[in-house]
């Protein structure tokens, strides 16, 4: 009889949980608290799974209720959320020479979402070396802040779990006081370091490999040309062009970060500085840092933030969202239906394939957001409908931003929640597809339906 296999994305569903309990129960111990507040097993589990699903909300404050022992354990966790359990496991055979089966293989294509079998060891190589040498950089930039206000020791350690947090986009913070960076608002510093590491983990790592295989690409053919060993009509033929993955990220990237900006700063008018626009606007992003309190926000600005978090990262990134790609190839699929034209974009057709998963994609989003929150509608009655939509959306975009909400729920309501950061970081349609066997070779008869 043949032995059934396992599926890699229930591999990956079930490695985040084993990850999550595991964190859990070190959460539980009491070498992890300071004794401040007694924890239970579901704040634990809470804090676990925001802190494996890279969200950052929190039922209790990380820096007052958690030692530094809890504060490694979260840093930890934070960092193999990020890069997933599977791209850490062929990151270690990657560094000890090992070579990856078509299996393993496969499992980590799934993880990263990475769309060719081709060159995933090299990938997983540059991932690690990538993410590492960034978070090294924003410890080293976030030092100069924090070593004026903490003892060395001390700056150095806060200085590397903010790193590690912001690159991961998980918000997490261990200042203590629930404060986020409300004292940095005004530090130009900490603000371009925070961002410098929140895009730099949520841009994606095919798009930063392609950048830099074409920067690469155009220095090798700059010096072929000037010691004269290469033909102008071959330097037009071998001269290297970014994918169309890393031209919409590149220009959706730039559009939600300065258009977000503009409109915060529009719906808030004085009452936020343009940095802290623009600070707002990337933290969207699945970031789930602060500078200002959300509870101060207009209701355009807390719309214009939920639409932020809805789109969220890049593909291929620590970020989450239902991606930025998958929100511009919607919006190509509804200029299309309404032209009658192909979806085009930079001069190349996206495949129909493309068009109907970025459909599904965004309504499994919303299905489970209006679910999710009118679940939280009826168990917390006295939050309003804007409170429970922003920490609902925060959650399946695994951001992490709240309007001080997060405390105040119920243990049903954190549970909500908790299943919510799980679906967000795994992805709707990987949790919607992850049980269903695909059926071959049936094909029912055709009807028409009216639609409209």
């Amino acid at each position: 009889m043949r032995k059934k296999r396992i599926s890699p994305t229930k591999i990956i569903a079930c490695g985040f949980l084993g990850v999550i309990a595991v964190g859990t129960i070190l959460l539980i111990l009491p070498v992890s608290h300071t004794g401040r507040t007694r924890i239970g097993f579901v704040d634990a589990l809470f804090t676990a799974v925001s802190a494996v699903c890279v969200t950052g909300l929190n039922t209790l404050d990380p820096g007052w209720d958690f030692s530094t022992f809890g504060h490694a354990v979260i840093a930890l966790l934070i960092q193999v959320g990020g890069l997933g359990i599977t791209s850490l496991g062929a990151g270690l055979v990657a560094l000890l020479g090992g070579k990856l089966n078509q299996r393993e293989n496969n499992l980590v294509r799934e993880a990263l979402n990475y769309p060719t079998f081709k060159d995933v060891l090299p990938l997983i190589r540059a991932v690690l070396a990538v993410t590492f040498s960034t978070e090294l950089i924003g410890a080293v930039l976030a030092f100069f802040t924090f070593v004026h206000e903490y003892p060395f020791g001390e700056a150095v350690w806060v200085s590397v779990f903010h790193s590690v947090a912001s690159f991961n986009n998980a918000g997490f913070d261990i200042f203590g006081g629930g404060v986020s960076l409300t004292g940095y608002a005004d530090n130009g510093w900490m603000n371009f370091t925070t961002t410098f590491l929140v895009i730099a983990g949520g841009f994606g790592f095919f798009a930063t490999r392609d950048i830099f295989d074409y920067l690469r690409s155009l220095v090798r053919l700059y010096r072929l040309k000037k010691a004269g060993e290469v033909s102008k009509r071959k330097l037009y033929e071998e001269k290297p062009r970014l994918t169309l993955h890393t031209k919409v990220v590149l220009m959706m990237t730039a559009v939600l970060y300065l258009g977000g900006g503009v409109l915060l700063k529009l719906t808030e008018g004085d009452n936020i500085t343009w940095m802290g626009a623009l600070f707002s606007s990337m933290t969207a992003r699945t970031a789930g840092f602060t500078t200002f309190a959300f509870t101060e926000f207009s209701m355009a600005g807390v719309i214009v933030m939920c639409i932020l978090m809805f789109i969220g990262a890049n593909p291929g990134s620590t970020g989450g969202g239902m991606k930025t790609t998958t929100m511009f190839v919607l919006i190509k699929s509804l200029i299309s239906t309404a032209t009658g034209k192909e979806a085009v974009a930079f001069g190349k057709k996206i495949k129909d394939d493309a068009l109907h998963k970025a459909f599904v994609i965004i309504s499994l989003g919303l299905c489970w957001v209006i679910f999710a929150s009118f679940l939280l509608t009826m168990l917390e009655p006295q939050l309003s409908l804007s409170e429970v939509l922003f920490e609902t959306v925060s959650a399946v975009a695994t951001v992490g931003l709240s309007m001080d909400v997060t405390p105040t729920l119920g243990t049903l309501s954190k549970l909500i929640i908790i299943v919510t950061m799980y679906i967000g970081r795994l992805g709707p349609l990987t949790i919607a597809t992850m049980w269903v066997t695909p059926q071959k070779g049936i094909s029912r008869p055709e009807e028409e339906i009216p639609i409209g």
